[in-house]
């Protein structure tokens, strides 16, 4: 792999959807957060690109989607910026040098500028890890792929509420296009 054209993308790792509180969280991602941390920590000793791209809302809503909207209102928000619901993990959080995008619907794509950050990066493979599968990963990715990006979702970095959702999607996206490996075939894969 041509590390210089790799970009590692960590999706919605963000309290809301890994606190066991939340009406959001997603129950298998805190077993996936020290895989991720693998990852990350191999992106950054090959010098790849990091973007982290979190969910964030307004206090009022009003940039909810449509699936989310009686949600967000019975619970009186989350996700809302400045708030700790919507920090990510301090584990997982960004460190000097690497990039953020808020987001406020599924795909880190949509109306973000993430394609533009990755083309002015001379990205050409897209890594995505984060959470959850069905929905933000599999939006990402499908974006990802009609943008002509190189896709790979890291299947042990990545989670849904069970494990039966996760391979079904895991399966689908491969069926796709999607390349699907494990963090220790990404570490294999930058030479470490």
């Amino acid at each position: 792999m041509n590390i210089t054209d790799v970009a590692i993308l960590v999706i919605d790792m963000q309290q809301d959807f890994l606190s066991p509180a939340s009406p959001l969280f997603v129950a298998g991602g805190p077993a996936m957060v020290p895989n991720l941390q693998r990852a990350l920590k191999a992106a950054r000793s090959a010098n790849a690109s990091i973007i982290h791209a979190t969910r964030r809302h307004r206090a009022t809503g009003i940039d909810v989607d449509q699936s989310r909207r009686t949600l967000f209102a019975e619970m009186g928000g989350f996700l809302v910026a400045g708030t700790p619901g919507a920090e990510e993990l301090p584990q997982i959080a960004p460190t000097s040098g690497d990039f953020t995008v808020v987001k406020t619907r599924w795909s880190a794509f949509f109306a973000t500028d993430l394609d533009a950050l990755l083309r002015r990066l001379g990205t050409r493979r897209l890594i995505l890890t984060g959470v959850q599968t069905p929905n933000c990963i599999r939006a990402t990715a499908n974006d990802a792929l009609s943008l002509d990006y190189a896709t790979t979702v890291l299947s042990d970095a990545t989670a849904s509420q069970t494990d039966e959702i996760q391979l079904s999607n895991l399966r689908d996206m491969a069926a796709m296009g999607v390349e699907i490996m494990t963090v220790s075939q990404f570490e294999q894969s930058l030479g470490l």
